[in-house]
């Protein structure tokens, strides 16, 4: 199908709401998403899974959807899995690799299988909560060290550890949004991100956005709603570094079975210089401070265009194509 003809994408449903802890991001990607669309001449509407029933995609004749959820039942395979029960094609990744790349231990497991770097870490289980067990973790990872629920994201729930004593508050707050905990090793250096585009051969890495906040504090607030981070892109970083970084972000892509469109987090080490993978997102943010169109934009890819590119890729595991709309 030509994206020359907005038409030809059928009627299309961009989901976005939702009912996890990132419900207010995804509304604000989702918006976005929605008025590209619509500009585009594309047949958009919004929906909301939160308070509509999926099964209304279906009775109301939708040809594809456009998926801006953030978070559980959205971005974990679940609506994933409702959408291939019901037929309709889907941005992103299909229901095993969405639910794997939202499971942080899961996603490092294959990482570090795989021999892609990944920090080193401490999975404390629902039942290895103790405080002997808690107080355990810094003697494996060292301090500083990043606490973190392994099914959020938005960096909810997020604590960086100086001490023993903070280790207690910060599993307990970690555990408000998750029954299992990532203990994550510090990784002392730059943030960066890597945005990646298209399915299997036809895969492409962007440009590498670095990522400068206010005393390293890329957490919640400062992601969406402050103008006080930086973000650089082109990334300034050497070519050597930048190839790199691509390399393994869509390295990293392939071997969770990602399609359609994602982003991998990383940092480098300021020692080394070594670059290590965070996390892949596998329906990113589309926020006006978002990474993805920041990356694609230095492509030379417009939000509008992105948008497009995005929705064009919507298919089922099975490989079906969506159908064209009737003339």
């Amino acid at each position: 199908m030509s994206l020359v003809d907005p038409k030809g994408f059928g009627k299309v449903a961009v989901l976005f709401g939702g009912s996890s802890a990132e419900r207010e991001i995804s509304i604000m990607s989702g918006t976005g998403v929605l008025e590209a669309l619509r500009s585009r001449g594309v047949d958009a509407h919004a929906f909301d899974p939160a308070e509509r029933e999926l099964s209304d995609l279906k009775r109301e004749g939708f040809a594809r959807c456009f998926v801006v959820l953030h978070g559980r039942h959205g971005e974990d395979g679940t609506v994933q899995g409702a959408l291939e029960l019901l037929g309709i094609p889907y941005t992103g990744s299909g229901v095993m690799a969405s639910s794997v790349a939202m499971d942080k231990v899961m996603t490092k497991r294959i990482w570090h299988a795989d021999g892609l770097p990944t920090p080193r870490y401490v999975r404390l289980a629902f039942d290895q909560q103790s405080r002997e067990h808690i107080n355990a973790v810094p003697d494996v990872l060292g301090l500083p060290l990043i606490v973190k629920p392994p099914r959020e994201g938005s960096s909810i729930g997020v604590t960086k550890v100086v001490g023993y004593s903070q280790m207690q508050d910060a599993v307990s707050l970690a555990v408000r949004y998750d029954a299992d905990v990532l203990c994550e090793e510090f990784i002392e250096g730059e943030e960066v991100t890597c945005a990646v585009l298209g399915s299997g051969l036809d895969a492409v890495a962007l440009p590498v956005v670095r990522i400068a906040a206010p005393e390293g504090a890329y957490d919640y607030q400062n992601k969406y709603f402050t103008d006080d981070v930086k973000y650089h892109c082109p990334s300034g970083l050497p070519a050597d570094e930048e190839h790199e970084i691509r390399r393994i972000s869509l390295a990293a892509y392939h071997q969770l079975g990602c399609r359609g469109w994602g982003r991998a987090d990383l940092m480098i080490r300021a020692s080394d210089r070594k670059p290590f993978l965070l996390e892949m997102n596998t329906s990113p943010g589309m926020t006006s401070h978002s990474l993805v169109p920041m990356s694609a934009r230095a492509a030379g890819i417009g939000y509008e265009e992105l948008c497009l590119r995005v929705l064009a890729t919507a298919t089922l595991d099975s490989g079906s194509e969506p159908k064209e709309a009737s003339p």
